[in-house]
């Protein structure tokens, strides 16, 4: 009587770059919020650096940098929009 060991290989992921994607996501939706979507954006940009250097789940890294630079533009241009608006106070 033969025994067969059938071996079940988990197919490969890439943690921080979905890591990276999620918290791009998280960073754009939560924009309006004050100071969770700088640190959201950040890591995006720095898990989804990491995650470039493996070969596999290139995709989602690419779109969290791409999330998190897209974070981090719109609250640059949130604080230029509200400095401009409170410039044009009249007296």
């Amino acid at each position: 009587m033969e025994h067969q060991h059938t071996i079940h290989q988990r197919p490969e992921s890439n943690g921080l770059a979905i890591a990276a994607l999620v918290l791009g996501i998280i960073g754009v939706v939560l924009n309006f919020i004050i100071i969770i979507p700088y640190f959201l954006s950040i890591l995006a940009i720095i898990f989804g650096s990491v995650g470039l250097k493996k070969t596999y789940g290139r995709g989602m890294a690419i779109a969290g940098i791409i999330l998190g630079s897209v974070g981090l533009l719109m609250k640059i241009c949130f604080w230029i929009l509200i400095f401009m608006l409170g410039s044009m106070s009249d007296y």
